[in-house]
């Protein structure tokens, strides 16, 4: 049985630095002159991940598991929260097949971050680098993402549960 999940999750820049000239996207550190607000790290494409994995296997989504209300989460590495979506969709016996992120940003320019980040996806879900895609894009200037307020990302995820022992 396949399943499919979709997730999407926004973040809006802060009027400062980050403190350590970079922010999370993608499982990586992407230099960047603001910082991202956020409880956790602020990494927009492993939280639109979690989304869209929790969204394939039915179990809600990543505010139900991890409430940005919870200071057990503050300045988590996002690339926790994926690992622990990992273990629910494990002890259901789903897979993941492949990923599909979309990054939405005028700056930080993401291209050549994109293989280092699909490198670090795959590891995180446990499929090979060939079955994750990431591509990034900008809103010509329109939007909250065109003035540079934030960052928004989208993800799809293909999930396969074991139904019978062979497959």
């Amino acid at each position: 049985m396949f399943r499919i999940g979709q997730g999407y999750d926004v973040h809006k820049f802060a009027d400062v630095a980050p403190s350590y000239g970079h922010i999370m996207i993608g499982g990586i550190p992407v230099v960047s002159d603001k910082a991202l607000l956020a409880h956790s790290d602020g990494d927009v494409v492993l939280h639109a991940l979690c989304d869209a994995l929790l969204g394939a296997a039915a179990l809600g989504d990543i505010g139900e598991h991890f409430s940005d209300r919870d200071a057990a989460f503050k300045d988590m590495n996002s690339d926790w929260f994926v690992t622990e979506v990992m273990k629910k969709l494990k002890a259901l016996d789903y897979t993941v097949v492949n990923v599909d992120l979309t990054i939405i940003a005028e700056k930080p320019r993401i291209s050549k971050y994109k293989t280092p980040m699909a490198e670090r996806i795959a590891s995180l879900v446990e499929v090979a680098h060939g079955d994750v895609n990431v591509k990034a894009t900008t809103t010509e200037k329109l939007g909250f993402t065109g003035r540079g307020e934030g960052i928004a990302a989208q993800a799809a995820v293909l999930l396969q549960k074991k139904t019978d022992g062979k497959g």
